[in-house]
């Protein structure tokens, strides 16, 4: 059989069979992931360092750290996705480490001194609950 013919047959019998119906859709992690619900934390439970930090983010600075304010990227698209440039990331002080540590506030929307949703991480980006106000 001729390498067409197999190709033919393949599709043939995915198609009859129902498709791939074991296999994830392609995209489909990074859907999953843009449109899953983070938990939320209150601003008065995060540690002090990031209440702090909070505040000068809504103050428009001055930051300790020259980093702060910049683009975060949202490569494990983990947070919404939205536009490059729509967020950015401010570090929140680590008690007795010497860099700037695994925690930080990242916040999106287009005044970055009246963020649309801010978001902690105390693991450096690999998890993220959305801050919300106290009630």
């Amino acid at each position: 059989m001729s390498l067409r013919k197999w190709g033919l047959a393949f599709v043939a019998a995915i198609t009859l069979s129902g498709g791939l119906a074991g296999a994830p859709a392609w995209g489909r992690e990074q859907a999953d992931a843009a449109t899953a619900v983070l938990q939320e934390v209150p601003l008065s439970a995060l540690p002090q360092q990031a209440q702090s930090t909070e505040r000068l983010i809504r103050a428009g600075g001055p930051f300790p750290y020259e980093k702060d304010g910049s683009v975060f990227r949202n490569r494990e698209q983990l947070l919404p996705v939205r536009k490059r440039g729509h967020y950015r990331e401010y570090t929140v002080p680590t008690p007795g480490s010497r860099d700037r540590g695994a925690r930080r506030i990242v916040c999106g929307g287009a005044q970055p001194t009246q963020p649309e949703a801010c978001y902690y991480t105390a693991d450096h980006y690999a998890s993220f609950r959305r801050i919300v106000a106290d009630r």
